[in-house]
This record gives C-alpha cells, structure tokens and sequence, in this order.
C-alpha cells in the first residue's frame, strides 16, 4: 500500500519534490517510514518531521488539513463571513506553512488575518477573540527538534479544539483527496478578494496593554530585581522584554546569541525550556553577573522555565509544578479583589499541591484531563456560571493568568514571575526560599517525568502493548506503597471525557501516571511523592521511579 501512496505523490507533486522523492526511490525502509500512513491530525492538529511524504508535515499535508478546517467551517459552522487568524513561530517553514494554510482558506472564501511576522501563541489566542474570528491556526512545533513543524488549530474562544471538533474536521480531512480537492489561489488574488490581511502592530499593542493591565502590583517597578531572559531564538523575543521593560523592570539582560532567528536551534539540543541544557549559554552569562532570576521560553512563547539560586548560591531549575505552586501562592496571598467564587485549575498530571493551596484561601480548585485546551474549555463554562476564573497551571510549564488569552502564555507568565520575584525579595527572601517554606507549610511533594521514546511503526506497537499490559494487570502495592486506587481515563466514569491515561493513586497523597504523548511518539510516566521532609519525599520518589524504568523495560 504505501508503494501505491509513494507511486501517487510522484505523479501528482510539483518537479522539485519529485526530485527528492527519486532520490529514496531505492531505499525501501525509507519509502515505508514515510508513506505507510497519513500523517495524523490529532485532537489539537498535526506535528511531525519536515519532509515529502504522507505521514510527513509539508505544503500537501498542510493544505490537506486545512481544506479539511475550510470545509468544517463551510459545511458544519456555516456561519455569515467566516475568518481566521493565523500565526506561526520561528521554525524552519512555518512562515511557508503559514501562508500555504491562508491561501488555501482564502480559496475557500474563508477571510484570513495573517501576522506579517512569527508571534506568539498566546497572541494568537488573544487576537482570535479580539476579532471575533471564526476559528485560528498557529504553525508550530512548540518545544520539539528543528526537524519537526505543527499544526494548531483553535476555535472562537481562543483555545485549542476539543476531540469533537478535531474529529469533524478529521472525518472531512479523510473525505478529501491530498491533491484533487485542495482548493488553492494567489496572494495577489486573496488581497484583490479582501480575503488576506496581514496582521501585527495593533494586536500587539492592544495585547501588551492587556497584559499590563493585569499587573497586580508595583513589585517590579520598585525593586532592584535583575533578571536575565533568553526566548531559545523563537517569538518570545519581541513581547517578553517589550512588556518587563513597560513594567519599569530596570536590569534585563538578555542572551544575545539566542535573540536571533535560528531554525535549527543551533545553540541548544532541543529548544525546551524545561531541560537544564538550554541554559547553558545563559549560565556562562550568568559567571560573569549575579542574576536573581534566569528566564527562559520556548519558541512558539507559551511555555516558561525559571533558573533560581539556592543556598548553595547554585542556579536551579525550578519544575513546572514548584513554578505553578509559587504562582498560586503569590496570586491567591496578594490579590486584593479574590473572587469569592474563585477557581484554580491544573490538570490530572499536576501535582497536588495546587489543591491544598487553593483550600488554604478558600478557592475552590479543579483538575482537567491534559491539554491545556482542557483549561480553556473550563474558562469558557465559567463565562456562564458563578465560577471565576483565577489562575491555571499545567506540570509541563504552562500557566496562565487573565481570561483574554486562553491557552497558556509565556508573556504574562514571564512578568508574573518577576513581579513575584521582586515581591518576595522586596519581602527579604528568594523564590527558592519561598518553595521551600512553602513545602514546611503544605508538605514536601517531589514529581518528576520519565519519557520512553518509540518511534516509527514498531514503537507504537510498544506503547500500545505496555498501556495494555498495565490496563490488565492488577496492582495492590508498589514497593511496600499500598495502591489506594487506580482510575483507567479511558474506560472509568470519571466526568471527563475519555483520554488514554492510567493512574494509581498510592498512600500519603502520592500518585504515578501512565500516559502516551498525544504529540510526539512517546510513553511519559508522571510521578508525585509526598513525604515528611525532603529527604523521604527524594527517596520514595527514586525509588518508585526505578521501579517503573524496570517494568517498562521488561
């Protein structure tokens, strides 16, 4: 089949394509890889590796999806004057992409609002619902490889599509043919048809003076709080240091080798602000200047890590769950105007400490199954309940605050946390002596993540395999550690939606998850320990992680 597949890309794509499909035309393996299936349009849109091929992302596949997007707003929606918003993050084509997916939409009659530069995700977000846009698309790949690009879709609120969405338009993806049902137009003509309008400085202002707007105190301006921030050469660039230099920050410092636009990342193994080797350049800055505070985003800028000292005076990165803590705190502790009906949300992989703060201040706390879209979706219900909206969180450094971007942002993100940082040191102490008093207040809880990365057709086999294997065998105890419970997302009634996750709850507010990427070809398993003091905490979770490394290799 995927010889067929190969044979029909040949004779249908443009000649500098067809070159390049000739020159694996003997290698059998390679052929396979890249035509044995279509490359998935999941519950948020497409992700994958560059190149010619079905299951590959490139100019086909993307005006496939978004014919697919067209028809779901032509034929479904079918509402008076639809439009789009498209933005698109600093990768190796994503420009390209990002005005294949306008053309295609414009073809369709579909009005395109299209940054003239790559911006930010939550920008995009915000710019969906600023213009009452029908739906948005960002092209990126967040935090992956230089190889891979992506595809995002959004609905009119702002975040990214539910399941049911993503299906309708999957169902009219897989009705269409790659290269007979694409619509498709010039740029000259789109303009002519005020069908293309290119985007920028107005949605950027209005976005920044939102997020000024949310400041909630003047920490920043009255502090001395130095700070040094690297965007990993994606779209952080331009808003991040526009908004903490507008907050009156007074020593920003930035990595100058990682300002710039770079699609292979080349200073960095993955652009990934959770990984401590995306540091690396900032920390030699930092030998030479005493910084309070190291930030970092990741390229599409929804995303971001913090480096802080410890009493080592040793630059540590904080995790996504200690970040999410701290914010909590900070935002549920100085905010004036606390709504009584005040809601926290994190997801089913976040560490439970978010729970026991938000009882601390009376704010009620929710968890949704993983994806931030979940969060948004949440915000939405709120719009039309008694419930407000406070502060959302995710382990996977996503966090968000205000209800006119709605996936998580890296802009406000960024100025939160130095405003935080300044608040506490204008209060006598770090960030990192903040958590830690934090863990003496509501317990010492230590996480973690363990990636096992399967690729290709044989590596999805493996991860099928080991959700089944552990989906089917019982377990009442992990290394002397009671299991409480176990919730099956994907089988239990549990009031979310179905999702294929496995988790086990055991004693002392303690858990393990088991959940399949739903964007990379990977099997992650969450871990989240209480313990007494940070040494029990340390120990149980090492110990409870081998015992999963283990299992997974057997």
């Amino acid at each position: 089949m995927y010889k067929t597949e190969f044979d029909y890309w040949l004779k249908n794509v443009n000649e500098n394509d067809k070159s390049k499909l000739m020159n694996i035309s003997d290698n059998e393996n390679e052929i396979k890889e890249r035509f044995y299936k279509n490359l998935e349009f999941g519950t948020g849109g497409l992700r994958g590796i560059i190149g010619i091929g079905s299951n590959r992302i490139n100019e086909y596949t993307v005006s496939r999806a978004t014919q697919g997007v067209a028809n779901y707003i032509n034929n479904i929606i079918k509402g008076a004057n639809p439009t789009v918003v498209i933005a698109y993050d600093t990768r190796y084509k994503s420009k390209e992409f990002a005005k294949k997916t306008a053309l295609v939409l414009a073809a369709n009659n579909i009005k395109v609002y299209l940054f003239k530069e790559a911006r930010p995700v939550p920008e995009l977000s915000f710019a969906v619902r600023k213009l009452n846009a029908t739906m948005g698309v960002v092209i990126t790949a967040s935090h992956n490889p230089s190889i891979y690009n992506g595809y995002k879709v959004y609905n009119s609120d702002g975040y990214q599509i539910d399941p049911e969405v993503a299906n309708q338009i999957i169902s009219e993806i897989n009705n269409s043919d790659i290269f007979k049902d694409v619509l498709n137009i010039n740029e000259k003509e789109a303009v002519k048809n005020n069908k293309l309008e290119m985007i920028l400085e107005n949605n950027e202002n209005d976005f920044l003076d939102y997020i000024y707007s949310m400041k909630i105190n003047d920490s920043i301006e009255n502090s001395d709080i130095k700070v040094l921030y690297s965007p990993l050469h994606g779209t952080g660039k331009i808003p991040v240091p526009k908004i903490l230099r507008r907050r009156g920050l007074k020593k920003l410092d930035v990595v100058k080798e990682q300002m710039e636009q770079d699609v292979k990342f080349s200073t960095v193994n993955v652009p990934n602000p959770e990984e401590r080797e995306s540091y690396t350049l900032a920390l030699k800055q930092a030998e030479k200047n005493d910084y309070d505070l190291i930030l970092a985003t990741d390229p599409d800028c929804d995303r971001v890590g913090v480096m802080v000292k410890n009493d080592n005076n040793e630059y540590i990165n904080l995790t996504g769950n200690q970040i999410g803590a701290l914010l909590a705190e900070y935002i549920l502790s100085t905010k004036k105007d606390l709504p009584k009906n005040g809601v926290i949300l994190n997801t089913i992989v976040t560490s439970t400490i978010g729970e026991k703060i938000a009882n601390e201040y009376g704010i009620k706390s929710f968890s949704t199954l993983t994806g931030f879209k979940y969060i948004g979706e949440k915000i939405t219900e709120f719009d039309s309940t008694e419930d407000e909206f406070v502060f959302g969180y995710e382990e996977s450094f996503g966090y968000l605050y205000g209800t006119e971007v709605r996936d998580k942002d890296g802009v406000i993100s960024s100025m939160l946390i130095v405003e935080m940082a300044a608040y506490y040191k204008n209060e006598g102490y770090s960030l990192y002596e903040k958590i830690e008093e934090m863990y003496k207040k509501y317990g010492y809880y230590s996480e973690d993540l363990e990636s096992f990365k399967f690729e290709g057709i044989e590596g999805n086999k493996k991860i099928k395999n080991i959700m089944k294997t552990f989906r089917e065998k019982e377990i009442k105890e992990m290394l002397n550690q009671t299991v409480v419970s176990k919730i099956d997302y994907l089988y239990d009634n549990t009031g979310l939606r179905k999702e294929n996750v496995i988790k086990y709850f055991l004693e002392n507010d303690s858990w393990v998850a088991l959940r399949p990427s739903g964007t990379e070809p990977k099997l992650k398993i969450y871990f989240s320990v209480k313990g007494e003091n940070k040494t029990e905490s340390i120990g149980r979770l090492k110990n409870i992680k081998n015992y999963f490394v283990e299992a997974i290799k057997k």
